[in-house]
């Protein structure tokens, strides 16, 4: 089964600046240790992304992709990059998923947060929309950890109260609602609260900071 159309890779980042990206696991890591986590984990996604081969890989990121902050990362340059602009988290992932589906790719929307997101994952939700109008992979805590599309309806993302536990269902029943097929994988781990740390890679454990 091979996805019937160009599948693009989008990955909504934040800068992985102290006090901005990963604030949940200060009380845990300190504030450059979560800061160290969250670049940790924006290379691994890259990785994981590049290493699915499904097409364009790009980067979707808040501060602009233009911030000086993105020269300090080590980025391949096979890597494209867009601007999350405006508005709360489903209006950013709406304005995304429509370019890219406009322009005749399937999309698969991913965050960095999830390390167990493999490249098998990726390319079975890229293969799941040869035949499904929407591709899925919840996570642990609620939210979801991949949203494929092949389509796009504005009722995906507006309304929906973000970083709750109630993000899968509501979004899945919204999916029914539209009456669309969807192919569904297994729930995997996100990395959010201190909670979560011991879900963590071992090749990351190794390098974390436990201190202010």
């Amino acid at each position: 089964m091979k996805p019937l159309q160009p599948t693009r890779i989008v990955i909504f980042a934040k800068a992985p600046l102290p006090g901005l990206a990963k604030t949940r696991l200060i009380p845990a890591l300190g504030v450059q240790g979560a800061a160290d986590l969250a670049r940790w984990l924006l290379a691994y996604t890259l990785s994981k992304a590049l290493s699915a081969r499904l097409g364009p890989v790009e980067l979707c990121v808040t501060p602009s992709a233009a911030d000086p902050v993105w020269e300090t990362l080590a980025i391949n340059d096979t890597v494209q990059w867009s601007d999350q602009g405006e508005g709360d988290l489903g209006e950013r992932m709406a304005r995304a998923a429509l370019r890219v589906l406009e322009g005749g790719e399937s999309v698969l929307l991913i965050g960095t947060d999830c390390p167990d997101l493999s490249p098998a994952h990726l390319r079975h939700a890229a293969a799941a929309l040869g035949q499904a109008d929407a591709a899925f992979i919840p996570a642990l805590d609620g939210g979801y950890a991949l949203l494929g599309l092949k389509r796009f309806h504005a009722s995906l993302f507006a309304g929906i109260a973000w970083s709750t536990d109630g993000v899968a269902v509501e979004t899945l029943s919204r999916l029914q609602q539209l009456g669309w097929t969807v192919q569904s994988q297994p729930k995997l781990h996100d990395i959010d609260e201190p909670t979560d740390l011991q879900c963590l890679p071992w090749e990351c454990k190794r390098h974390l900071r436990h201190d202010d």
